[in-house]
């Protein structure tokens, strides 16, 4: 499989996430985020009937994680994450589409999502997968009180 930069992401594997990838998704949580999950939120996430949660494996090394909730007939997106390492070869695509994917499969007619209103690079991916801007939580990030955009696809 290749992004549309031509690097390769061949030899990644898509699998459910299990509690043996925990540890490896709390340490990208920690690098990616101000306000990281705890490793008791990620344990509880991988056991939540409503959730579903994947991994994006390069071996042994869990490279991007991302899950959602399914609620009858609405998915929404609730934490998504690539590894700096693995950051810029096209794998958060890979990870939303396989997302987008599942929630479809599961009888989901939407699928929502917040962003923080500084993150552009997200918000630039989201409109590309055809996200659509739909409200704003104004101050919804306790960490720094930044406004969340939500968006919506219609699946």
């Amino acid at each position: 499989m290749e992004n549309n930069k031509g690097m390769a992401l061949e030899g990644l594997e898509i699998t459910k996430m299990e509690h043996a990838h925990s540890e490896q998704v709390y340490q990208i949580e920690e690098l990616s985020f101000i306000t990281p999950w705890s490793r008791k939120s990620i344990r509880s996430e991988i056991d939540n009937k409503t959730g579903r949660y994947i991994v994006i494996l390069d071996g042994e090394k869990v490279a991007a994680y991302g899950g959602f909730w399914l609620v009858l007939d609405e998915a929404n997106i609730n934490n998504v994450a690539v590894h700096p390492d693995y950051r810029g070869r096209g794998i958060s695509k890979l990870l939303m589409n396989t997302l987008i994917k599942m929630a479809a499969d599961e009888g989901a007619k939407h699928m929502y999502l917040e962003v923080r209103s500084s993150n552009s690079v997200a918000q630039g991916l989201y409109r590309g997968l055809g996200f659509k801007m739909i409200g704003l939580r104004s101050g919804y990030y306790i960490d720094t009180g930044e406004d969340a955009i939500v968006m919506m696809k219609e699946l």
